[in-house]
């Protein structure tokens, strides 16, 4: 693969690259940070790749483990007037219900839910990106589809009372 061909596929993951690190991170310069790193290493490992076919599957797979590492590597302090500012109530009109449900699952869940229903990703290809069993994926799938019909249905009644 040349430079040309490189910049073209990772133009066209863009998207699916930032739902997948915003769908691991929470602050937007750590998603910004793990998707140029994770960039920068794929460009590096390129002759590692064995099947161009298979270039955005490889590159999400160097995505998440990047994600990981910057998780374990920074525990930001956030001040007391930062978490409130950042928590307030109204600033969640920004974002769908949908959105904000799918943010309080549970990580493992979260990711493969942004993979298969935002990105439109099969189960065999969420099972080479996460490197797990295609039944983990399923069980993943459908545990996050009873966890966020439980979140919108409490969402629904918290907003009725209002």
């Amino acid at each position: 693969m040349n430079k040309n061909t490189f910049i073209d596929k990772v133009l066209e993951a863009e998207s699916t690259l930032y739902h997948v690190s915003k769908s691991i991170l929470i602050n937007e310069k750590d998603c910004e940070d793990a998707v140029q790193g994770a960039i920068l290493k794929a460009y590096d490992k390129l002759n590692t790749l064995k099947e161009e076919q298979y270039f955005k599957t490889w590159l999400i797979r160097i995505l998440i483990n990047e994600c990981y590492s910057l998780k374990r590597r920074e525990h930001p302090t956030v001040s007391y007037e930062e978490f409130f500012a950042f928590t307030k109530d109204d600033d969640k009109e920004d974002y769908s219900e949908l959105y904000l449900a799918i943010k309080k699952l549970p990580q493992r869940i979260r990711i493969t839910i942004v993979l298969y229903y935002i990105e439109g990703y099969s189960v065999e290809e969420i099972k080479d990106i996460l490197k797990v069993p295609s039944g983990t994926v399923k069980s993943r799938l459908s545990k996050g589809r009873k966890l966020l019909k439980r979140k919108l249905k409490h969402m629904e009644v918290t907003y009725e009372k209002l």
